[in-house]
Parts: C-alpha cells; structure tokens; sequence
C-alpha cells in the first residue's frame, strides 16, 4: 500500500508499469534498451471524493484520459529502476496535489490609507498631464 495523505492510500498492484523505448539522445542505449517507464493508474479504482476527484482531473490535464486513467511517461534517468520510481512518485506527488484543498479567498476592502495614496498618485499624475503642452499659439 502506498500512502498518499492520512485517508487516501493506493495499492501498488493497481499501479500497471510497462517500458518502452525513451526518445531524445544517448546513441546506442536509446536505440537498444526500453528503459523509459510508462505508468498507467486507473483512478476509478480508488474511491475518491468529488471534490479530489475534480481537482485531481484538473491538475492531471492532459496526462489522464477519459476513462480516467493517468498515464505518466518518465525518461529522464538511464535506468528502468530510477525511471519506474521517478514515475511512481509523480503520481504520488499528483494524488497528494489533488489532496490538498485550497483555502477559500476572503475579498477585503482597501484600506484608508491605501485609498488615499491611490487618490494622491492619480492627482500628482492629472498635475503632470495638466502641465505640459503650451497654452496655444503666440503671435
């Protein structure tokens, strides 16, 4: 079991790891080796609360399709190990994301100050505008 917050846990065999080829250079070991890991996560699986649910398709975007699955693709390490962990915690990292709920924005109002400095700029700006230019044509 692979824990994400206090409540949420997932089971590592819901998680399916399959290697491919990665792309990019590293001449023959590109060629030769899959050591790119593709994870795929069904997040119908886990029981998800709606607002995770939706938040966690949000933050996913284009990395879950529409059956919900999150497909990760790392390559940035050498190995298949490395590549299968980077890939494991990117999604743990995504769930654990989508976890956290955000706090609710409280509007405030400007302070008075605040007004009176925004008051003050704008007149020294009408002063600066006022002044410039002549007052017409002299003959």
């Amino acid at each position: 079991m692979l824990r994400i917050t206090r409540d949420l846990a997932i089971d590592a065999n819901d998680i399916e790891i399959g290697f491919v080829r990665a792309s990019g250079p590293g001449g023959q070991n590109v060629n030769k080796l899959s050591t790119a890991a593709q994870l795929r996560f069904d997040t119908r699986r886990i029981a998800l609360a709606p607002d995770i649910a939706a938040r966690l398709d949000r933050l996913a975007g284009q990395r879950m399709t529409k059956d919900g699955v999150i497909v990760i693709h790392a390559q940035r390490f050498r190995t298949q190990e490395r590549n299968r962990a980077d890939a494991i915690d990117r999604l743990l990292e995504l769930l654990r994301k989508a976890a956290i709920r955000p706090t609710p924005r409280r509007p405030t109002r400007p302070t008075l100050g605040s007004k009176k400095r925004r008051l003050e700029g704008k007149k020294r700006r009408g002063d600066i505008k006022a002044r410039r230019g002549s007052g017409g044509i002299e003959e």
